[in-house]
């Protein structure tokens, strides 16, 4: 058989021109203009990652340890390239030169596209289903808060599962290349919550497979295909690996891990229940979905003109300046979480298309996004559903190590596109008769009936936020009715675009126009309903020319501090431990990322932070009291800041130093006896070692001197007039740091609960240490063959294919 060009390319390449059109004038500041958006989560990003990405452009290798947050960290989770890595030309090629992070929104159209028609859905059907999924306002409103490797893993999951579904239904050398390459994207991109969640996803679409190869008794066949998604699952690994046991090596050591200490924490490995499920979704707000404004929005949001808020505040006087920043900023959240960006929608017409697809859709994969999409909301409710939720916390393997569990509702955001489009695809498979108009009713009611009742019964609910307690009572009445008007408004839309979009499949069905034209249609409609809610989250005014110019410009605190051009760490006293801004200048006691080394979470939350409290308190009164900060001085904190100003920066004379011979070690036999000590010794003087680990160590005496530092090596001359124990302020990490001492091996122990000690000779030597990880540097071959061999893969499956389709 021949290639049709208009019916076998010409709608695919319609499809993917619209979804670049929508990319392109959605995002045109970014693509037309050259602004960039203003994401917080990157710029924090970029303060970390600075000292890496300059090493490696200064150096051209990589820096594999960081120095500049939380006093020294692996850099595996802050930036991490490989040599000879071809997946960001990939990348590039596959999303048509879009920029970063927008590229994501046009490839996870695609592959779901992909998707779709894999499993026999029209290209005007797919479109629906690939837009829906990709441009929801969980994307845009992720990727506003810079939340990019997310939105690449979820958008990568479509590809993952096509090929999956491919190599199942005959065509298994093209499904093993788009699942080996949907997959080798996803583990780059380093998100494991997602990965794990598309884990969940195929899991449960295996079941449905296995349960059809069963009726067809050909369990076998399903063995070998299995067997062969297997070999693609090893060369995405093999492409990553280098990343993936990194990561998987430092997870041990990280706040994922198990903790050190015996009281006052946790004793089970992974995240604390009450952190992982803060931002637990409540059952009732799952209807987001279908009315996106039912719960007021985001915790900031912006109001219309003449609101009640506004009129309220104007009626008590307040002046015009406040009444701005308060209607621009609204509270109009009152869910269960401790805040939002915005509500989670996809579009009420999909809503109503899932309905369709419950009724027409092939029954096993009927059941399959079904099972996915009603787990999806069990995740997402957290501890709003305890008994279920916290059973998963507790005993399903890896789970504890994930926190916002709100985030489940990315597998719904995927599942409901698929059975809605395969819901369509099935009712244009039928008949047209009486059964057809009492689906489409049942539909119709089930979807656009309940959002019109929502709007009629708007007066009903409470509308009462947790954040009202610190609002007066004339106040809280006027946001109680802007929250019911966004009720209302919002639940009146979804039920005029559910109803126009039904009009639509019914004049198809009835033959008045094409079901070309009503797909286009409807995929139009969902474009303008999505493109509305969307722009109240990212819009032109998220673009700037350059953000990172305004962010990291040096204040006179900087400036001052710069001056020094030693070794040592600083401390912000604003909101350290979540500000990455100071570790693009500084070497910063603090720092920003959610997965910290476990001891210094530990050290943060046990001995600095009541250290800083009772610094600043003393401050206010005059006190500077230097000399109790025993934690921050081991960890050689020169400076303190409070402030942006010069006054605003105080030099501890206090700080130990980069390295030191203290003069008495305290043998320890538990974390717990060690950490309660750091709080309490002078840790010039003194140090602790836990003999249990490291046996006894004996005090030396003399002087050590930085002579080299780099994120991966730091060398020391030493003069010791006694052989002893040397300390040097640098974060233990018991795999892949190496220490020498006059060239030969020497180990490297833990004092005072996190840092390096080295036993060093009476005399002078020169001791060094550098970070050579074999995760990394025994693996990034196979990271580069692997990815070559899933080139060569995908080329020969596409002549195969091309082939195949010719004959």
């Amino acid at each position: 058989m021949q290639i049709n060009l208009k019916k076998d390319v010409l709608p695919h390449v319609i499809s993917v021109a619209v979804f670049y059109l929508i990319v392109l004038f959605y995002f045109s500041p970014a693509v037309f203009d050259g602004k960039i958006i203003f994401q917080n989560d990157i710029l924090q990003w970029e303060g970390g990652a600075k000292e890496i990405l300059d090493h490696r452009t200064e150096k051209g290798e990589e820096a594999l340890w960081s120095n500049s947050m939380f006093g020294g960290m692996p850099a595996y989770l802050v930036s991490f390239e490989i040599a000879g890595d071809i997946t960001n030309y990939i990348t590039k090629v596959l999303t048509l030169g879009l920029p970063h992070p927008i590229n994501s929104i046009f490839f996870g159209m695609v592959a779901m596209y992909i998707l779709l028609l894999s499993f026999k859905v029209r290209p005007e059907f797919s479109l629906i289903g690939a837009i829906a999924f990709a441009f929801n306002t969980f994307h845009i409103i992720s990727i506003d808060a810079g939340h990019n490797a997310k939105i690449w893993a979820i958008c990568l999951i479509p590809l993952i599962l096509a090929g999956i579904h491919m190599a199942f239904n005959q065509k298994k050398l093209l499904g093993l290349a788009l699942f080996t390459l949907g997959l080798m994207l996803q583990l780059k991109f380093n998100h494991l919550q997602i990965t794990y969640y598309t884990v969940i996803i195929v899991f449960i679409y295996l079941i449905a497979v296995i349960y059809e190869y069963y009726k067809e008794k050909m369990i076998p066949e399903f063995g070998k295909v299995a067997l062969i998604l297997v070999l693609g699952t090893l060369i995405a690994v093999g492409g990553n690996v280098s990343r993936f046991l990194s990561v998987y090596e430092y997870g041990k050591y990280s706040t994922r891990g198990a903790p050190n200490l015996e009281t006052g924490t946790n004793s089970q490995a992974g995240l604390d229940k009450d952190y992982a499920f803060n931002w637990s979704q409540g059952k009732t707000e799952t209807l987001t979905l279908l009315v996106p404004f039912i719960y007021g929005g985001g915790s900031a949001e912006s109001l219309p003109e003449n609101s009640n808020i506004e009129a309220a505040l104007r009626a008590n006087g307040v002046d015009n300046a406040q009444i701005r920043g308060f209607v621009n900023g609204a509270p109009t959240y009152w869910g269960d979480q401790p805040g939002t960006g915005g509500p989670i929608y996809g579009g009420a017409i999909m809503i109503f298309l899932f309905v369709l697809g419950i009724i027409y859709a092939q029954k096993s994969y009927r059941n399959a996004f079904i099972a996915i999409t009603i787990l999806s909301f069990l995740l997402a409710w957290g501890k709003n559903l305890e008994w279920f939720n916290y059973a998963v916390f507790d005993y399903l393997p890896g789970y504890n190590k994930f926190r916002a569990v709100s985030m489940a509702l990315s597998i719904a955001l995927f599942s409901i596109p698929v059975l809605g489009a395969l819901g369509l695809e099935g009712l244009f498979a039928e008949k047209f008769d009486k059964k057809t108009i009492k689906s489409l009713v049942i539909a119709l009611g089930s979807t656009a009936g309940f959002a019109l009742l929502l709007a009629i019964l708007a007066g009903t609910f409470g509308f009462r936020g947790a954040v009202d307690t610190n609002l007066p009572d004339w106040l809280v009445s006027a946001v109680q009715d802007d929250r019911k008007a966004f009720l209302r408004s919002s639940a009146f839309k979804s039920f005029f675009f559910i109803i126009l979009s039904g009009g639509l499949i019914l004049a198809a069905l009835k033959n008045k126009i094409s079901a070309q034209i009503a797909g286009l249609g409807v995929a139009v409609l969902l474009t303008f309903d999505l493109w509305i809610i969307n722009k109240r989250y990212l819009n032109d005014e998220s673009f700037e020319y350059n953000p990172s110019e305004q962010f990291f410009t040096a204040t006179p605190a900087d400036k001052m501090i710069l001056q020094d051009q030693g070794y040592f760490r600083v401390l912000n006293l604003g909101n350290p431990f979540n500000d990455a801004r100071t570790s693009y200048f500084f070497n910063s006691v603090g720092g920003y990322h959610g997965a910290k080394m476990r001891r210094y979470q530990e050290l943060i939350e046990n001995v600095i932070s009541p250290e800083m409290s009772s610094f600043i308190q003393k401050a206010q009164a005059g006190d500077f009291d230097f000399e109790s900060l025993n934690a921050l001085n081991m960890l050689n904190t020169k400076y303190i800041m409070a402030g942006q100003t010069e006054n605003a920066v105080f030099e501890n004379p206090l700080a130990n130093g980069p390295a030191w011979f203290p003069g008495n070690i305290i043998g320890t036999n538990s974390n717990d006896e060690e950490i309660k000590l750091v709080a309490e010794i002078n840790t010039l003087q003194e140090a602790t070692v836990n003999m249990l680990e490291f046996g006894e160590v004996q005090a030396g005496a003399g002087t050590v001197i930085l002579d080299h530092q780099s994120p991966n090596e730091l060398k020391y001359e030493v003069n010791a007039e006694v052989g002893g124990l040397v300390v040097f302020s640098e974060i233990y990490y018991p795999v892949g740091w190496k220490a020498t001492i006059n060239g030969h091996d020497a180990e490297i122990i833990r004092t005072n609960y996190l840092l390096r000690g080295i036993v060093v000779p009476a005399g002078k030597s020169t001791v060094e240490m550098k970070f050579e990880p074999a995760s990394y540097y025994k693996t990034k071959g196979i990271n580069v063959i692997s990815q070559y061999l899933w080139l060569g893969l995908f080329l020969v499956s596409l002549v195969i294919t091309f082939k195949e389709k010719k004959s």
